[in-house]
């Protein structure tokens, strides 16, 4: 039954639904795509349709109706053969089916599609191969173009009727042969592409007619046979039939257009060089056939001369070479010219190296017109840096280096008015582009790892001086350009090829600019440039140095009132590249000029807050090391999100848990120490807050156990400041000794910060930080799974974590610590055996390292509450305490600070003379208890008052010198005893100590708190030689009572002593002790007897 006739559409409908399509989707969704095209199918050959719209309608099917499946590909074809031939829109159709045939189709072919295809070859086949006709010309060229259009499709469409297509086009002469020539062309680059060279078959043979058409079998989805392989050898008749084809297609070029003879060049170059290893000859060919094109007016045709010369350049000798760049050259100055083609002349000039050659010897054709358009002004002056680069290469010096200048000179001539120009113009980008070109061009970037290549001769040559010179003279006298300079020199700096460029340009500028430029408000116009020198480590920095200190005089001399505001940002502009000196250059190289800078800033200065800046960078220059301050000035430069918060803004996936049913944060997250203390300490004790005129002696306020919380109360208030009231009493009389042992204790006290006005000295406790992944993951509904130990992906994490301590002792304010990321420990990983005498163990993902940093101001132990604030992957966020981190005694242990013009060989002598002094000073009858003595930065004394005692330790020697040098090497200062002294050096653990080497017994004298008599001893026994092996040394000296005496220095922060002197036997150990801060006796017992266990 046939399907009833599709209903037709007015004109006005037409008109809704081109609208419709013309509009967004929605509109266009509006309508099914297969019926509308039957029905634009039908209403093309209406006749009472407007002639206007038919086109439309075309344009429709051409771009939204096309069908999507092959199959509609039938229905396109019969609408085509039952258009009329004489319709005037059947061309157009023609090409909308040819269109959608093109797009639809790929191989290989269904047998469904090949009945519809090969019908449609036929009737371009047969529209190609009517009679001659004039009427008809036109629809035989469209059917070539259109049968081109399929070829390219499917390659190898027509290789069977290649030979009916070479008959074609040798027979047509009509302005069609065009058309014919291209269709030849193109079949025969498909011919090759397909590989059909190597078959045995002729390419060129005729069987038939070239209707009716049949798909050939390559395209088809059943054929079993295969193209031959492009890399087959032709066969000799192939290529004879090849250059037949190719010299009939060369034949005529005069008879095509220029766009036609660009395309014909490109598939001749193709399939000449398919052959072109068994017909050397072809080049040859190519080159008499297109060479005369070189001088056409038409850039098209320039450019198939072009890429025939890139493609066969055994065929063009040196004299085509030259004849072709003066060709581009001149084709680049031709005013009538569009401006593309006259940049595309100089791109093949410097893009093909053939032509780099030829290039020098055309600098007179590269100087810009001054009506060139200035992109054509860049493109010439980079041929101009490109001769120029050629020249100073070859010749550094003479007329050679002079002739380069004058090429840079004349050639900025053309954009010389940007030296008056704002920054920001074009021509100043490309004045500077040229600089740059001439520059890179004379060093090029280096293809292997030895540097830049060049160098040495880019800094010697003409160009480089004369480059310098110009770029000095253009800062001095044009201040606008400043930013575009300073820009110019950091793009150089920022290439690691050209950094030694950037940096010489650097020096160049302090050298030679900076004495030029006078102190003012003009000065400002000069700081970007003054940050770049600043920010380099190899340019000197006390010119600049100086002249800013000679700015910040000048800004103070011409302060006023209505000026207040412009020295403001002057003055912070100076002090932020003082800022930018601190960060990048050594201290030590810039101390004395940059000090002298930032102290008459401070003195003279009239505003306050660029006086406070200076402070602070004064104070941070003469504080702080170096390398630290460095490091400190980077601080804060890292860009912070635009916003902050929303990362916290995701809510939790999970519901809140009850906090009373979850488990304490303490039982899986864990802040432990790296190295436990010795003395596992229980009770503190703790003293009140008084002043030396109310000290009671022997007064103790209580002792309180710390392994109990305590009980909320005020944070007692800082110690005051000691100070010592004198009565007016008699001059007293001090011998030599006595004035020595009080310079030793100035001297060292000097080097003691006073805490209650400067930061004071500080300790470090180094933990670790974990947490275990199983419990934690029940605790907070971790979606990780951590069965598998190995798989870090699936293990729980903590974000972005803080640690907060606080104290009740006093420890001053400890900092918090943070730690970004960190992985919960995998099941059966804390039962690894890690020894506890590593004071850095290696860190994992498991663990981070925590520092806690305490500021003491009394020496006692004590306990660190934490806190913790983390969270979690799932946005959740924790908070909670940990266990606490218990201070001992041994934390508190420092070595005594070293004056600084104390040499370094006299360091042992020094500590020995100070330990000499405090043990004389520690003495109830020294005179030294009614001195005070000035601490460092502050307006602080200190005073001392000593107090002694005694401690027997009954072990053996090797007991004790085993726990000596565990624990108390750093702070040894002295070794006396001929016995003793063996064993130690022989050991090689205490060095850069004093040895006393005596034969004598090493004694104390009469005021020991203890002494000994050789009739009243304390029951030493003697000992037999084997249980004294320590090393390879033997104890001598066995009738003797004693081995030695060790003398031990210890600092306890903020600003006392420990003192230890350990007369050494062979059954036992007796130590004197002598310290200035007696509560410190209450912990050293404990401690003495848990170094020995």
């Amino acid at each position: 039954m046939e399907p009833p006739p599709p209903s037709t559409l007015s004109a006005q409908d037409w008109e809704h639904v081109l609208d419709d399509f013309s509009s967004p989707p929605p509109r266009r969704d509006r309508w099914l795509h297969l019926p509308l095209l039957d029905l634009a199918l039908s209403s093309l050959p209406r006749r009472d349709l407007p002639s206007h719209l038919k086109p439309l309608l075309l344009s429709l099917i051409d771009d939204h109706l096309l069908p999507a499946p092959p199959s509609s590909l039938p229905l396109l074809l019969a609408s085509l053969l039952a258009f009329p031939h004489d319709h005037p829109l059947r061309d157009h159709l023609l090409l909308t089916v040819v269109s959608a045939f093109a797009s639809s189709l790929s191989a290989p072919l269904a047998s469904s599609q090949a009945a519809p295809l090969a019908g449609l070859v036929d009737a371009l086949l047969a529209a190609a191969n009517r009679p001659n006709h004039a009427t008809d010309r036109a629809a035989r060229a469209l059917a070539c173009d259109a049968l081109r259009a399929l070829d390219d499709a499917l390659p190898g469409l027509l290789a069977d009727v290649l030979g009916h297509a070479y008959a074609l086009a040798a027979a047509e002469r009509s302005p069609a042969a065009q058309s014919y020539i291209l269709l030849l062309a193109s079949a025969a680059r498909s011919v090759i592409r397909v590989g059909r060279l190597g078959s045995n078959a002729s390419l060129l043979a005729v069987s038939g007619p070239p209707t009716p058409f049949s798909v050939p079998a390559h395209l088809l989805v059943s054929s079993s046979l295969k193209p031959a392989a492009s890399v087959r050898t032709p066969s000799e008749l192939n290529v004879r039939e090849i250059r037949k084809v190719l010299a009939l297609i060369m034949e005529r070029p005069q008879v095509l257009t220029p766009p036609a003879a660009m395309e014909l060049a490109a598939i001749v170059a193709e399939v000449a060089s398919a052959v072109l290893e068994w017909a050397p000859a072809i080049a040859a060919h190519v080159k008499v056939q297109f060479g005369g094109m070189a001088y056409s007016s038409s850039p098209m045709l320039l450019h198939s001369v072009l890429t025939l010369f890139v493609q066969f350049p055994d065929a063009f000798g040196a004299d085509d070479e030259r004849r072709i760049a003066r060709r581009l050259a001149s084709a680049a100055c031709e005013a009538h010219r569009p401006l593309p083609v006259r940049l595309l002349a100089l791109h093949w000039l410097l893009g093909s190296g053939r032509f780099r050659g030829s290039v020098p010897g055309l600098a007179q054709w590269f100087y810009p017109g001054l009506f060139d358009p200035l992109a054509l002004k860049a493109k010439k002056l980079d041929c101009l840096a490109f001769v120029a680069a050629g020249i100073d290469g070859d010749k550094v010096g003479g007329r050679y280096g002079q002739q380069t200048s004058k090429l840079i000179d004349d050639g900025l001539v053309c954009v010389s008015a940007f030296r008056w120009l704002p920054a920001w113009s074009t021509e100043t980008g490309v004045a500077f582009r040229a600089l740059h070109r001439v520059l890179v061009g004379a060093s090029p970037h280096s293809t292997n790892d030895m540097g830049c290549s060049g160098a040495g001769e880019l800094l010697n040559s003409t160009t480089f001086h004369h480059f310098q010179a110009m770029l000095v003279d253009m800062t001095s006298e044009h201040r606008g350009l400043v930013p575009v300079i300073a820009d110019f020199i950091n793009r150089l700096l920022a290439c690691t090829t050209h950094q030694w460029v950037g940096e010489q340009l650097l020096r160049t500028v302090d050298e030679c600019l900076l004495p030029r430029l006078e102190p003012g408000y003009l000065l400002a116009s000069y700081y970007p440039l003054f940050e770049k020198i600043a920010q380099n480590e190899t340019v000197p920095q006390l010119r600049l140095i100086e002249l800013l200190t000679k700015q910040m005089v000048s800004l103070a001399k011409k302060h006023e009132t209505d000026t207040s505001l412009k020295s403001w940002s002057q003055g912070s502009k100076v002090v932020g590249i003082c800022r930018i000196m601190l960060k990048y250059h050594h201290s030590s190289h810039i101390f004395l000029p940059l000090s002298h800078l930032l102290v008459v800033t401070v003195e003279s200065f009239p505003d306050l807050e660029i006086r406070d800046h200076a402070r602070i960078c004064l104070r941070m220059l003469s504080c702080i090391p170096g390398k630290k301050l460095r490091n400190l000035m980077g601080i804060g430069e890292q860009p912070t999100p635009s916003n902050p918060g929303s990362m916290f803004d995701v809510p939790s996936p999970h519901p809140a848990q009850d906090p009373e049913s979850m488990p304490s944060l303490a039982s899986y997250i864990h802040l432990e120490r790296v190295v436990p203390l010795v003395v596992k300490q229980s009770w503190a004790l703790t003293l009140p807050n008084f002043s030396v005129q109310s000290r009671a002696s022997g007064h103790i306020l209580s002792i309180q156990d710390v392994s109990v919380a305590p009980p909320e109360q005020e944070k007692p208030p800082e110690p005051t400041i000691e100070r010592i009231g004198y009565t007016q009493e008699a001059l007293r009389v001090m011998d030599s000794k006595g004035a020595e042992t009080l310079e030793i204790l100035r001297r060292h006290f000097s080097c003691i910060p006073d805490y209650q006005h400067l930061s004071g000295l500080k300790i470090k406790i180094y933990c670790t930080f974990r947490f275990d992944s199983e419990p934690f993951s029940c605790a907070w509904g971790s979606d990780s799974t951590v069965s598998c130990s190995e798989g870090a992906d699936e293990l729980p994490a903590l974000f972005a974590v803080t640690i907060t301590f606080s104290s009740s002792a006093h420890f001053g304010e400890i900092p918090p610590c943070r730690v970004p990321f960190l992985l919960g420990e995998p099941p059966g990983s804390g039962v690894d055996i890690v020894p506890i005498d590593n004071c850095h163990q290696e860190e994992s993902s498991y663990r981070a390292s925590v520092v806690i940093e305490l500021e003491p101001r009394e020496p006692s132990p004590g306990l660190i509450d934490v806190g913790i604030a983390a969270n979690t992957e799932n946005c959740q966020v924790i908070s909670g305490s940990l266990q606490p981190i218990t201070v001992g005694i041994e934390d508190m242990f420092l070595k005594a600070s070293i004056p600084p013009d104390t040499p370094e060989e006299g360091v042992a002598a020094y500590y020995q003379d100070l330990f000499n002094a405090l043990w004389e000073a520690c003495h109830s009858s020294s005179n030294t208890g009614r001195e005070t003595f000035p601490l460092s930065g502050g307006k602080g004394l200190a005073a001392i008052s000593g107090t002694r005692s005694v401690k027997l330790l009954e072990v053996t020697p090797k007991v004790l010198i085993g726990a000596v040098e565990r624990y108390l090497a750093p702070f040894v200062v002295a070794v006396a005893g001929l016995s003793l002294i063996t064993i130690l050096r022989g050991n090689g653990i205490i060095k850069n100590v004093v040895w006393e080497e005596s034969d004598s017994d090493a004694t104390v004298g009469a005021d020991a708190l203890v002494p000994y008599s050789t009739d009243n001893n304390l029951q030493l026994q003697r000992i037999d030689d084997d249980e004294i092996d320590i090393g390879v040394q033997r104890y001598g000296h066995l009738s003797k009572r004693d081995m030695g005496v060790v003398r031990v220095l210890i600092f306890l922060p903020p600003r006392y002593h420990l003192l230890f002197l350990m007369e050494v036997g062979y059954a036992s150990t007796l130590v004197r002790i002598r310290t200035d801060h007696w509560p410190c006796l209450a912990y050293v017992d404990e401690y003495l007897e848990a170094l020995l266990q």
